[in-house]
C-alpha cells in the first residue's frame, strides 16, 4: 500500500528542509510512502540497490549478515532517518547493492525513492557537491588500494628478504662441504696408491676395504655427544694413535669421533695393515669418515633449501587454486618458516600449541597466510626485542580457531576500538599504512565469513581468530 507525499510532510524532514518547492514537487511525483507490517523486510543486505528510503512513522532496525547470522547494529524511531541506496549518486560505475538490511519493527511507513531518480537529482541539484562526494568516494578507494599494493610490496620484499637469509645458510654450506668434499678425495685417491703400491697383499688390501665399508656405516650411524665426551673420545683416540707415531694424531682424533670410530676399531685397522702401514691406512679411512660426514652436510644443506623452497609454495600457494580446502597448520608452520629471519633477529620465542587432530577447512590459503603474516609480524613489533608469541589452535562451537597471543606491552584502551579501522596506525609516519590489520578483518571476517576477536593487557594481548569448518565457498 502506497501514497503520495504532500510537500508539507517532504518539508518535515531534515534531510528535504532546505529544498524549494520545485524540488519537493520532484521529490512527491517520484517517490512514493509505502506501508510495511511488523517484521517484514523493508529491503534485504545483498539485493540490488533499487531505492532510497527514509523514515516516516514507526521502529525500525539495520542488521548485517555475520556467518549466516543476522546481528542487528542498531534500532530507531527516528523520523527522517535513512538508508538504502544512499550511494546512488555514483550511478553505474558503482555496482549498487543494499549493504545491510532494514526490518521493520513496528507496523512502519516509509518514504521510498527510486535509486535512478536521486541518483540524477543530486546530480542535478548539487553537482559542486557531487564532485566532491565522488572524488572523495573515488580518491579514498584509490588511495585505498595503492597503499593496500604497496602494503603488499613491502610484505613481500620483507618476505624475499627472509627467505634470502633463510637459504643463504644452507647454500653456503653445501658450497663449502663440496669445497672441502673435492679435496679429501683427492687426498683419498693419493692414499690408496700408498698403501696399494704392493706393500699389501690382495687378502690385506680386502680386509682394508672391509674396513672402509664399516667406516663409512658407522659414520652414518655416529651417536649424538655432547661436548665433555666428545673431548674424552678424542683424547682416547689421541693418545692410541700417538703412541703408536701417527703423525698429526690431534688433528685425525676429532674425524674419527665424529664417525662414531672408536679405539676396538683402530686394533682391528692396525691388525690388518700392520704398524708399518698403520698412519696411510688411518689416513685413508679418515678421509672416508670425512667424505661421508662432508655428503650429510651437503644432504643436510640441500634439505633444508628444499624444504624452504616447499615452505615457499606452501606460503604463495602459486600451484594451488584460490580457493580449497587446507590444513591450517600447514599454512602456519610455512608462515613461521617464511618469517623466521624476522622473529629470530627480535629474538622472540615461537611456541606453537597445535591441536593437529583439527580437520582442514575450506580457505583462501594464500590470503590466510597474509592474515597470519600480518599478526606475526605486529606480536614481534609489539615484544620490541624479546617475549614470547605463543600460537594455539583449537575448536570453538562450529569453528577452527587459532590465537596469537604476545608479552608485549599492550594496545591502550583508546586505542582498541580503532585497530582494524583503514589506514589507522600508532607507527611514526612513513613506517606503516594502517592496512595491516584491515585486510586482515577483510579476509577472515568479509571474505570467509569468519571472525577476529582481541583482548588486551600489559603483557598479554591475544588475536584470535575464528573460521568456519564447513563454510561454503566464500564470495570474492
Amino acid at each position: 500500500m502506497s501514497r503520495r507525499l504532500a510537500h508539507e510532510e517532504l518539508r518535515k524532514l531534515f534531510l528535504f528542509e532546505a529544498l524549494d518547492d520545485e524540488q519537493l514537487e520532484w521529490l512527491a511525483s517520484r517517490g512514493a510512502a509505502v506501508s510495511h507490517e511488523a517484521g517484514r523486510p523493508v529491503y534485504r543486505e545483498g539485493d540490488a540497490a533499487t531505492c532510497f528510503v527514509v523514515l516516516l512513522s514507526g521502529m525500525v532496525s539495520l542488521s548485517r549478515n555475520v556467518r549466516g547470522d543476522d546481528v542487528e547494529v542498531s534500532r530507531t524511531d527516528q523520523v527522517g532517518v535513512y538508508g538504502g541506496a544512499t550511494q546512488a549518486y555514483l550511478g553505474e560505475r558503482v555496482p549498487q547493492v543494499y549493504n545491510n538490511t532494514m526490518h521493520a519493527i513496528t507496523d512502519t511507513e516509509v518514504y521510498e525513492l527510486p535509486a535512478v531518480e536521486l541518483g540524477a537529482a543530486m546530480r542535478e541539484w548539487f553537482p559542486m557537491a557531487m564532485h566532491l562526494l565522488e572524488g572523495l568516494f573515488f580518491g579514498m578507494r584509490n588511495s585505498n588500494n595503492a597503499a593496500a599494493e604497496r602494503e603488499r610490496l613491502l610484505a613481500l620484499g620483507a618476505l624475499s628478504a627472509g627467505l634470502t637469509h633463510e637459504l643463504n645458510n644452507p647454500a653456503a654450506a653445501a658450497v663449502r662441504a663440496t669445497a672441502v668434499l673435492r679435496d679429501r678425495i683427492a687426498g683419498m685417491r693419493h692414499k690408496l696408491a700408498m698403501i696399494a703400491d704392493g706393500r699389501l697383499d690382495g687378502e690385506h688390501l680386502q680386509g682394508l676395504v672391509e674396513l672402509q665399508e664399516r667406516a663409512v656405516k658407522l659414520a652414518a650411524n655416529a651417536p649424538k655427544r655432547s661436548a665433555l665426551d666428545a673431548s674424552d673420545a678424542e683424547d682416547t683416540i689421541g693418545d692410541w694413535l700417538d703412541e703408536r707415531g701417527v703423525n698429526g694424531a690431534w688433528d685425525l682424533a676429532p674425524t674419527l669421533v665424529a664417525g662414531g670410530v672408536d679405539v676396538p676399531w683402530l686394533e682391528d685397522v692396525k691388525l690388518c695393515v700392520g704398524k708399518l702401514d698403520l698412519e696411510p691406512a688411518v689416513r685413508w679411512l679418515v678421509y672416508t669418515i670425512e667424505t661421508e660426514l662432508l655428503m650429510g652436510e651437503i644432504d643436510d644443506a640441500v634439505t633444508r633449501i628444499s624444504g624452504l623452497v616447499n615452505a615457499a609454495k606452501q606460503y604463495s600457494q602459486l600451484d594451488r587454486g584460490p580457493f580449497q580446502v587446507v590444513d591450517v597448520h600447514e599454512l602456519l608452520d610455512a608462515t613461521l618458516i617464511m618469517l623466521n629471519a624476522k622473529i629470530s633477529k627480535r629474538g622472540v620465542k615461537v611456541v606453537t600449541r597445535f591441536d593437529r587432530a583439527l580437520p582442514p577447512i575450506p580457505a583462501y590459503a594464500a590470503e590466510l597466510n597474509q592474515v597470519w603474516t600480518n599478526l606475526i609480524a605486529n606480536a614481534v613489533e609489539a615484544m620490541d626485542g624479546e617475549g614470547t608469541l605463543t600460537i594455539t589452535t583449537s575448536r570453538d562451537s562450529d569453528c577452527l580457531a587459532v590465537e596469537f597471543a604476545d608479552t608485549g606491552t599492550g594496545i591502550p584502551d583508546d586505542v582498541r576500538p580503532r585497530i582494524f579501522e583503514p589506514f589507522f596506525t600508532t607507527k611514526p609516519v612513513g613506517e606503516g599504512t594502517g592496512l595491516g590489520l584491515d585486510i586482515s578483518y577483510r579476509i577472515v571476517v568479509k571474505k570467509h565469513h569468519g571472525d577476529i576477536r582481541v583482548t588486551s593487557t600489559p603483557g598479554d594481548t591475544r588475536f584470535a581468530v575464528l573460521l568456519p569448518l564447513t563454510e561454503p565457498a566464500p564470495t570474492a
